[in-house]
């Protein structure tokens, strides 16, 4: 029986690509690899022409949000994007499914990747302005420009990844559970 999860992104997957996928996107149809799910999240890799493309389908209400790390793939509309809409329908059983652990509850540097991979920039960010603790104030408090940090996330996003995203995401866990604050 699938979860609530599960149901949410086939439905929201179903309205978006109602019509059967191309010549170019059929060709990827069960040919990722490393697939995900967290939550209402899908992400997995597959071999493109040009390299590994990293690829992400994500249920947000009724609204569909994909995005592919191919040079067409930033908002989602391209093939491998398709693709991988049409593997999980088909197989949706051979995402594995991640949960993101409390900080705490790490104990190896595997479990360490799989949650910072668990959760984007951009959702540790709003949880520390929840915290009154605004992105600016952070990437100062960081020793980083707030624009870069701005980059950082944004690139998260279309799957470009820079180097210290995992670093900035420790950061963010960091002042997340000690109960830091703004000044």
């Amino acid at each position: 029986m699938p979860t609530a999860d599960v149901a949410a992104i086939t439905e929201v997957i179903r309205q978006y690509w109602p019509h059967t996928p191309s010549e170019k996107a059929r060709r990827y149809v069960g040919k990722f690899f490393e697939q995900v799910r967290n939550g209402k999240k899908l992400r997995a890799k597959v071999e493109g022409n040009y390299g590994i493309y990293t690829v992400s389908i994500e249920a947000k209400g009724s609204r569909l949000k994909a995005a592919c790390s191919c040079y067409i793939g930033a908002e989602g509309a391209c093939h491998h994007c398709h693709a991988l809409a049409v593997t999980f329908l088909k197989q949706s059983r051979s995402f594995q499914e991640v949960k993101p652990q409390p900080l705490k509850k790490v104990q190896t540097l595997t479990q360490l990747r799989a949650s910072l991979q668990g959760v984007t920039l951009e959702a540790l960010l709003m949880k520390l302005k929840a915290q009154g603790i605004t992105q600016k104030a952070f990437a100062e408090s960081i020793g980083m420009n707030p624009r870069h940090l701005a980059a950082i996330k944004a690139s998260e996003l279309r799957h470009h990844y820079y180097h210290e995203l995992g670093a900035t995401k420790l950061a963010c866990l960091w002042v997340q559970e000690h109960g830091t604050h703004a000044e």
